[in-house]
């Protein structure tokens, strides 16, 4: 893994410590892209999805998704500007999906981890461009 991946892989294990309430769970970090599973812990005591919370990270931080992914995407982005050419670092958006038994869990997980794997298979894998304008 190169210096970027590795800042990828620093900001995704430092979210417990942005957002105390998660637990991370499954992650991969692929050539253009990232797959993790995070968990959220909430209490009955702070079950609406957006209340605020005190932190020592930031003033005011939303317990919700968003928020840990918009994170995130902002620790990575703010150290690849810093420390290389690269400007446009993420897609728009990102895909979620709620994870309701063991069984979607244990899918899910599975994609993960065998990821990297498929990486040749992947539409974005950059001799895959070269192979089809041969043809």
């Amino acid at each position: 893994m190169n210096a970027a991946g590795e800042m990828v892989e620093e900001c995704w294990f430092n979210i417990p410590k942005h957002f105390p309430n998660t637990v991370l769970h499954e992650f991969v970090v692929m050539p253009n892209h990232v797959h993790g599973i995070i968990e959220l812990t909430v209490g009955a005591e702070n079950f609406l999805p957006l209340q605020p919370i005190q932190h020592e990270f930031q003033a005011v931080m939303p317990i919700s998704v968003a928020s840990i992914v918009k994170g995130f995407k902002f620790g990575v982005t703010k150290w690849m500007r810093q420390n290389t050419p690269q400007n446009q670092i993420w897609q728009r958006n990102y895909y979620e999906h709620i994870i309701r038994n063991d069984d979607s869990y244990r899918r899910i997980a599975n994609y993960i981890v065998h990821n990297p794997q498929n990486w040749q298979e992947d539409e974005y894998f950059p001799a895959r461009d070269r192979i089809q304008n041969l043809h």
